[in-house]
């Protein structure tokens, strides 16, 4: 009898080991081999980065004095390192300090050998790691740990793909779909907030564990303000203070916001969503928290993932903005980002725009009826966001929703300011160093899920600043002297005003004229009834000497019509190579340009090296709410996915279109007749 116990005790023993295997420990062992650091060499070893010329590294250029007339700086917004939790568990190694060091122009190593490197310094940087992941690990290279808290320890830094899916999935809380008579994608969350961090692995195990985590997310923040200010060289480098405010929606959804700082007068503790429920909370948290001296701004980013609430009425906990929630969201969120590796957040084509632009770097398609996740909404891109703002301006009397733009990476890399296609190094650590685990076919997980159709190389912050400071980049971020390029580093002035004419163009102090008689990109004209002429639009632009040649300026109009309903028009206003713009298409005719797919080489003899023009709006009318902006878009040149095809001696990827062509977009200057 003995012996059947025994043996039956053991055929238990043994079917739960297989059953921990099967669905436990050999996933992580495949997901490890497949997309974890230790093998990213041996994929590495697979392609030949010779079959690619590089444009050698540029030194910094520095501006040694203070510019009235503003000096262009370009930066990086929106990064993460090794602190944030979901770039560890990917396979990032690489610190905040190497992230510094990167944005002054020395190379790193990313997991799997790959060599990353900008082509010029960048002059701003803002790490933005998650704040729900500080304190979280700290301890975790601490003697005396119980064997539950090792534990805890190892699956929060064990770099696995599989480990990242169980825990994010653990730490996203769970919401339902919110009342009918709200706009579809609004949630409404079955507790406050997601998740208390008590509840994160490391903050659950061993006495007193949740209070360490509470002490220790405090002194990381506080190693955080030390190492910004350890490495801020003004007029070289300027550091923002800033971190990531990150609560999670279903399916992956984001409802993040960027918090950054003016200085080093900072709160005593970063506020999460661990803290607060929506983001009108945080505004008023980081207000309850900034002393004498403390300023911030927010920058949401990815409203295309956010499943419809950036730009409807509601929080994603099912808040309803009331008027003093508009007026503070006026006040502390001037800017958006508007393209980052999660792709193009302008707008989407089928989704309230019929421009053909719109189509450019989408992740989603449009939302099928009764879809609540993972599908483009309309009031999930900031174009759309502008026309609401229209809207809410003629209810509310102000416009809570006037935002300039900039562009981020979201890398998760360490590596600010990395967006060339040519030297995509991935933006997730081992789960995508190599040409090959980029191009993969196979979903990685949630989050990731195709590289190649879900990632872009990322983008670029422009500012107009007299000098590189914290204040002076934090001023220009504020009023929204910003735009945003796709890569790229293209010049580009935008200025209007009535006293802004042809004769300015050719004018050797135009900026300074445009500075006298309008106002900048982000800036509001205030025009009167008598006021029947449209004002000058001049815009100006000028190509990266490392990259493609320009190939036309457009500008986008939105505005409200005497009933109140918002539109929105597309027109080319000026061509390269000579040609003009069609009047019946309002578009530029094709300038021929190509780009040779077996060696990325793209055409020469065609394209400007500038583009400038002023133009007047023919459909101005006086009375009306309106904004304008200005997209300039480049010849075509090779998307990330074919340089990386080429690395590997393969034809491009037929997921994608093998080309793109590069641009930037201004911050928008809105006409605001009730001034």
């Amino acid at each position: 009898m003995l012996k059947k116990v025994g043996l039956s005790v053991i055929v238990l023993l043994l079917l739960a080991f297989g059953f921990i295997w099967l669905k436990l420990l050999l996933p992580l062992q495949l997901s490890a081999d497949k997309y974890g650091p230790d093998t990213a060499g041996r994929d590495y070893a697979l392609q030949d980065d010779s079959r690619i010329t590089l444009p050698a590294p540029q030194a910094a250029s520095y501006q040694s004095a203070p510019n009235p007339d503003m000096n262009l700086y370009w930066g990086e917004l929106h990064l993460h390192t090794a602190e944030s939790f979901d770039a560890a568990l990917l396979g990032n190694r690489l610190s905040i300090e190497d992230a510094y060091r990167f944005a002054k122009g020395e190379p790193l190593t990313v997991a799997g050998d790959e060599v990353m490197q900008l082509s010029r310094p960048i002059d701003f940087v803002a790490i933005t790691d998650h704040a729900e992941g500080f304190g979280t690990r700290t301890h975790c290279d601490q003697p005396n740990l119980s064997f539950s808290e090792r534990a805890a320890c190892w699956l929060a830094n064990e770099p696995n793909p599989k480990i990242f899916q169980m825990l994010s999935g653990a730490v996203r809380g769970t919401s339902v779909p919110g009342d009918p008579s709200k706009p579809a994608g609004v949630y409404q969350q079955t507790t406050r907030q997601p998740i208390a961090p008590g509840s994160f692995p490391t903050c659950k195990f061993g006495d007193g564990a949740f209070e360490r985590c509470i002490k220790n997310a405090a002194s990381d923040w506080a190693r955080y303000i030390e190492l910004a200010d350890k490495y801020y060289e003004p007029g070289i480098l300027t550091t923002l203070i800033a971190y990531e405010f990150s609560p999670g929606l279903p399916d992956q959804g984001k409802h993040h916001r960027n918090v950054i700082f003016r200085s080093n007068t900072v709160p005593d503790r970063a506020i999460s969503s661990f803290d607060v429920p929506n983001a009108i909370e945080l505004w008023k948290g980081l207000e309850a928290g900034c002393g004498e001296g403390c300023d911030f701004l927010t920058i949401p980013h990815n409203p295309n993932k956010a499943w419809g609430l950036m730009y409807s009425r509601y929080t994603w906990d099912g808040q309803e903005y009331d008027q003093a929630d508009w007026r503070l969201r006026q006040k502390r969120e001037p800017l958006a980002e508007i393209f980052q590796i999660k792709g193009a957040q302008e707008c989407a084509l089928g989704v309230g725009a019929t421009d053909e632009e719109c189509a450019f770097e989408q992740v989603f398609d449009p939302c099928q009826p009764g879809e609540k996740t993972g599908c483009a909404f309309e009031t999930g891109f900031v174009r759309q966001g502008l026309k609401v703002g229209l809207e809410l301006e003629r209810e509310l009397g102000f416009n809570p929703l006037q935002v300039g733009f900039v562009a981020a990476t979201d890398s998760h890399n360490s590596n600010p300011g990395d967006v060339e296609e040519w030297d995509f190094p991935g933006a997730a650590g081992a789960v995508t160093s190599s040409a090959m685990r980029r191009l993969r076919e196979d979903v990685v997980e949630e989050a990731y899920k195709s590289t190649t159709r879900f990632n872009t190389s990322g983008g670029l912050a422009a500012v107009w600043a007299p000098e590189n400071t914290r204040e002076a980049i934090f001023d220009a971020l504020a009023r929204r002297e910003t735009y945003a390029t796709s890569g790229p580093r293209m010049a580009m002035r935008f200025y209007a005003g009535w006293g802004i004419n042809q004769l300015v163009l050719n004018d050797p102090e135009a900026i300074q004229l445009s500075m006298a008689k309008g106002v900048p990109m982000g800036g509001v004209l205030y025009p009167d009834a008598n006021q029947q002429n449209s004002p000058g639009f001049l815009v100006w632009a000028t190509r990266d000497p490392l990259d493609a040649p320009l190939q036309r300026l457009q500008v986008i109009k939105g505005w409200l019509d005497a009933k109140g309903q918002a539109h929105e028009k597309v027109v080319d206003i000026a061509c390269a190579d000579g040609l003009t713009v069609d009047p019946a298409t309002q578009r530029c005719p094709d300038n021929g340009a190509t780009v040779d797919l077996n060696t990325c080489n793209y055409s020469q003899g065609s394209g400007a090296n500038e583009l400038k023009t002023v133009w007047h709006d023919p459909d101005y009318d006086s009375t009306q709410s309106a904004f304008y902006y200005v997209r300039v878009l480049m010849n075509p040149t090779c998307r990330w996915s074919s340089y990386d095809a080429i690395r590997l001696g393969r034809e491009p990827d037929a997921r994608v279109l093998p080309t793109i062509r590069e641009r930037a977009w201004t911050s928008p200057i809105w006409l605001d007749p009730k001034g």
